[in-house]
């Protein structure tokens, strides 16, 4: 007689359930749902299996959840000719975040659980950092500063002091926790156009549709005149070129900068150096606003110097050779501070400083459509923006235009 097969519930069920909560919030962000009742259940749910599950269970629930976050990144490298290692590549990140979440199990101790918990969100696999632990609660009734993420654990962990019904009885603490209402800064006394663009990343780059690209960034400007914007911002890269190898049309803009500010990506070469750059055009004056923190993989390599050579030669084709700017460039549009910030810099807390209340960003997240990839940058930026009493102006390529606060 045979046997039937059973897995045990512990290494399917349990592991999945806790990666669903942990990731949920994302999901329903990504299909405009916004219910923080739920959010904060499943955000607690998850934080609570993660200090009390078997140890087992976390190495699994952990490359769960690295796929539920991350198993977008792997989508750009088809465009490195590299479409066979879309889904290696999300496997590889399933295998860091078992092994980040998998830590856990060093201990069946809850308490030191949450303090390895803790330490984790101060530690970003390859310098990435969009794994953030706390972000669970950015739409919901927990707060997410660091003292109220170690507060929360603290009160999950407690629950191993109690049996039965009276385990409740330490969450009777959670309201200790609740976030504080949120008063964003005021708008800026400027009238500011966001140009939201879809164009694919497998046409972005093509020369035959440069021309088109240019002409219809310059009508797109020339409406955002006619409608009396004082500042109109375009995507990251919104012009495929390197701008200061393009007179003509640096001297157009500028023309048009009398009427209106504006902002574009682009590149820029300098001394045979490859910049991502802003360039604000403002009264028929150019200022050239550098990327300072770039993409580890899609602009530097986070590997060994004996390593970083070879697959920036052999992987990417040298495309990941760009390089940094020292510090944040900061405009003054009209007499009001802005700080530029390009894409993957949005995300970055170095940023956000008490005198950058305003940040303009621009992305093209057209790398990794279709994907949730926009939504978990733009709750980043919120999650940012709000802990820093900041508001941020993002213009994006396929997807996640907006006032992010």
């Amino acid at each position: 007689m045979k046997l039937p097969i059973t897995v045990p519930y512990n290494l399917l069920v349990t592991p999945l359930l806790i990666a669903l909560g942990f990731s949920a919030f994302i999901y329903f962000e990504h299909f405009h749902i916004t219910i923080k009742f739920i959010n904060t259940l499943m955000a607690l749910g998850a934080l609570y299996g993660l200090l009390h599950a078997p140890r087992i269970v976390l190495p699994i629930a952990g490359f769960w959840i690295g796929l539920f976050w991350c198993y977008w990144i792997g989508f750009s490298f088809q465009y490195y000719g590299l479409g066979w290692a879309t889904w290696l590549i999300a496997l590889g990140f399933g295998g860091v975040y078992a092994l980040y979440y998998g830590a856990l199990g060093l201990t069946t101790n809850p308490w030191l659980r949450a303090l390895i918990l803790f330490g984790l969100t101060y530690v970003w696999p390859m310098d990435f950092n969009w794994m953030q632990p706390e972000l669970i609660f950015v739409e919901s009734y927990i707060g997410f500063e660091k003292w109220q993420f170690a507060s929360v654990l603290l009160i999950l962990a407690s629950t191993t002091w109690f049996v039965r019904q009276k385990k409740l009885l330490p969450l009777l603490l959670l309201p200790l926790t609740v976030q504080t209402a949120y008063t964003p800064p005021p708008l800026p006394p400027l009238k500011i156009k966001l140009i939201s663009t879809d164009i694919p990343q497998d046409l972005k780059w093509q020369g035959f549709i440069l021309e088109d690209t240019i002409n219809n960034n310059l009508e797109l400007i020339d409406e955002a005149i006619a409608q009396k914007y004082d500042l109109v911002v375009l995507p990251e890269a919104a012009f495929t070129l390197y701008m200061n190898h393009a007179p003509m049309l640096m001297k157009e803009l500028q023309k048009k900068s009398t009427s209106i500010a504006i902002l574009t990506g682009t590149l820029h070469d300098e001394k045979n150096l490859n910049y991502n750059v802003s360039y604000l055009f403002d009264q028929g004056k150019i200022t050239v606003a550098k990327k300072m923190i770039l993409v580890p993989f899609g602009e530097y390599i986070p590997l060994p110097s004996f390593l970083k050579v070879w697959v920036n030669r052999q992987i990417f084709g040298g495309g990941s050779d760009f390089v940094t700017a020292d510090k944040p460039t900061d405009f003054s549009i009209k007499g009001v501070k802005f700080r530029n910030a390009i894409c993957y810099e949005a995300t970055r807390e170095e940023l956000y400083t008490p005198d950058a209340r305003y940040l303009i960003a621009t992305s093209n997240n057209g790398w990794f459509k279709p994907s949730i990839e926009p939504t978990l940058q733009n709750l980043l930026i919120r999650f940012y923006a709000r802990k820093n009493n900041s508001m941020v102006f993002h213009s994006a390529n396929g997807g996640g235009s907006g006032v992010v606060f």
